[in-house]
């Protein structure tokens, strides 16, 4: 309640009328916190506008479209469905700077004026949300070309997407076999969607299909499985997007903006190719912000993040599984024809969890496994060791041609990683 408030503040700089959407994955946590948010952005003035159930690019657009001052996605995202979290865009639809965040995590903790009891705001839910949404996905596919035959198993994890997706690929023309799309409160990313892909590939075996879509909890990340339930990540289907927009003349500056977890093996084709990889920090919003700034129409995240400011403000799970599809329809190509554009350079990623207090990455025994690793690596590889940016792990990742001596090498800084973390 407090932080709407704060934001409510922020945003609420004259006494004209302001008005803020709010949209939710389906964690049960959310209806709590939708209310509280609520509570917190009308005791400023603020009108709110409650989209339900909603995929975060949704969010994105809908704030945008609907001229709201302020978007609200209430996710954690691919985590489990008892951790959540806040994601505020700006009027443009675009997640909020930094430097915005600090200033509206400022109010939150000094405490804002609240305004007259007279001029609290209303709140109201807005019923046809979701469709305005589907509508809009549709459209980024091209007019003259229909998915009549395609079967699809989509995986939605329980999550934002479990109404929205299915109905814009049926409506599309595809034979559309869903998964994940129960949800109970409990079962967001449990054992589905794009960070748990073996309930989807069997389905995909199972049924014969064409391909298969995993999306997470909040809809804003895609996995790719071919025909014979292969996952096909966020490089691969970042380089085959490349590939094509810059054939078609639509990839802005030819460049194609990651972040520094992409796989060497994709840079290394990309520059055969004449497109150049520009990298990021981790984390979507960085590689949106290279994006803008350099006016490029095309990044994301190994993760399965995939942004196209041509479409959507933020990735957009669905939307870039439909850039995929539009590549199957018009090559006439299968899917694991165009899934494996490269061949990926040796890459470990391991997750050690730490005690919450803990600065494991501060110790010199971890500090000294790291320099070794480097040393070893030095000319054949590279390392990436950092933290996780929602969960208490430390993310020590590695690449290099040489697997076995990788292997070593991540295995030591993991082992210091855990003594000092414990």
């Amino acid at each position: 309640m407090r932080l709407g408030a704060a934001a409510g503040r922020y945003f609420r700089r004259d006494q004209q009328e302001h008005r803020v959407v709010i949209g939710k994955d389906t964690r049960l946590s959310g209806y709590m916190l939708e209310n509280a948010l609520t509570a917190g952005f009308t005791s400023t003035g603020m009108n709110v506008l409650l989209l339900g159930p909603m995929p975060t690019p949704a969010v994105g657009f809908l704030t945008h479209s609907m001229r709201a001052d302020v978007g609200v996605m209430i996710s954690a995202s691919h985590n489990p469905a008892y951790d959540n979290g806040i994601k505020f865009f700006g009027p443009d639809g675009f997640k909020l700077s930094d430097d915005a965040e600090v200033e509206i995590e400022r109010l939150l903790n000094e405490g804002v004026e609240l305004c007259a009891p007279q001029n609290i705001g209303r709140a109201k839910r807005i019923d046809d949300a979701l469709g305005r949404y589907v509508e809009y996905a549709k459209t980024t596919f091209p007019n003259a070309l229909r998915l009549d035959g395609m079967r699809v198993v989509l995986d939605c994890a329980n999550g934002a997407a479990y109404k929205a997706a299915p109905a814009i690929l049926w409506e599309l023309g595809a034979e559309v076999i869903p998964v994940g799309v129960t949800p109970n409160g409990h079962n967001i990313n449990d054992n589905c969607g794009s960070t748990s892909t073996a309930l989807a590939a069997a389905k995909v075996r199972e049924v014969r299909a064409n391909l298969g879509i995993c999306l997470d909890g909040d809809a804003d990340r895609i996995i790719i499985l071919d025909e014979n339930g292969n996952v096909a990540d966020g490089d691969q289907i970042m380089a085959l997007m490349a590939k094509s927009w810059k054939r078609d003349g639509r990839l802005n500056g030819d460049t194609l903006v990651a972040t520094v977890m992409s796989n060497l093996g994709m840079e290394n084709h990309l520059r055969d190719n004449g497109i150049h990889l520009e990298r990021t920090a981790v984390g979507d919003r960085y590689v949106v912000e290279s994006m803008r700034k350099n006016g490029f129409n095309l990044g994301g995240e190994q993760s399965g993040h995939i942004v196209m400011t041509d479409y959507a403000t933020t990735g957009d799970g669905l939307l870039a599984g439909l850039q995929f599809m539009k590549e199957m329809v018009e090559t006439g190509k299968k899917a694991s024809e165009l899934a494996q554009v490269f061949t990926p350079v040796p890459q470990i990623l391991r997750n050690v969890r730490y005690t919450a207090g803990k600065a494991p990455l501060d110790s010199d025994q971890v500090q000294a496994a790291i320099a070794a690793g480097e040393k070893a690596l030095e000319g054949d590889g590279r390392l990436l060791i950092r933290k996780s940016g929602t969960e208490p792990l430390i993310r020590v990742m590695g690449e290099a041609n040489d697997q076995a001596k990788l292997d070593e090498v991540i295995t030591s800084i993991c082992l210091a990683v855990q003594s000092a973390a414990s």
